[in-house]
């Protein structure tokens, strides 16, 4: 049951992520911010959550959060078939580059193989995108402030992700007496 919450998890917040992926609010110093990154950030840690289910499950989540994205972007949102080869093309990177690292890191703490798995991942992820969705359509400078505040987004709020549970245990076992 747990395991079709996580794909269930996974899967929506890619399409959020794929939603909202035009979407920019500006950023005091660091540029221009999409939306849909903060969907992706948790992408990549619901993601890392699968692997206690086995490849198998991860590969499945991938694959099945890409047919979901593309079905709804072609028939329901009317997504631009650019974002969605930017998005697929992104996702298939990123996605398989951070199961590579994750996987070869497993003997490792968990919010360890998050992290070091996330700095490979996020911009990979952050600059296939960006230059597929937008080369040519915006200026090297806004491209390449997306990219530094999507990376630095998604970092914070994977880092958020991967040490909150952490956070709150040692939080319970210090008040509790």
């Amino acid at each position: 049951m747990l395991r079709a919450i996580w794909l269930a998890a996974y899967a929506c917040a890619v399409l959020l992520a794929n939603v909202y992926l035009d979407s920019f609010i500006e950023l005091p110093w660091f540029g221009l911010f999409s939306i849909g990154s903060i969907f992706f950030a948790a992408v990549f840690t619901l993601r890392d959550r699968l692997h206690q289910y086995g490849l198998p499950t991860v590969y499945l989540a991938i694959s099945s959060a890409v047919l979901i994205t593309t079905l709804y972007g072609q028939f329901i949102a009317q997504i631009s078939p650019r974002f969605l080869f930017a998005s697929f093309v992104a996702i298939l990177i990123s996605e398989l580059a951070d199961t590579a690292m994750f996987q070869r890191l497993r003997h490792y703490r968990w919010h360890k193989r998050v992290l070091a798995s996330h700095a490979v991942s996020v911009p990979l992820d952050s600059l296939a995108f960006t230059l597929l969705a937008f080369a040519g359509v915006m200026s090297s400078y806004d491209m390449m402030q997306i990219v530094y505040a999507d990376v630095l987004g998604k970092y914070i709020i994977a880092a958020a992700v991967a040490y909150l549970p952490f956070i709150s245990v040692r939080e319970r076992r210090t008040v509790s007496p």
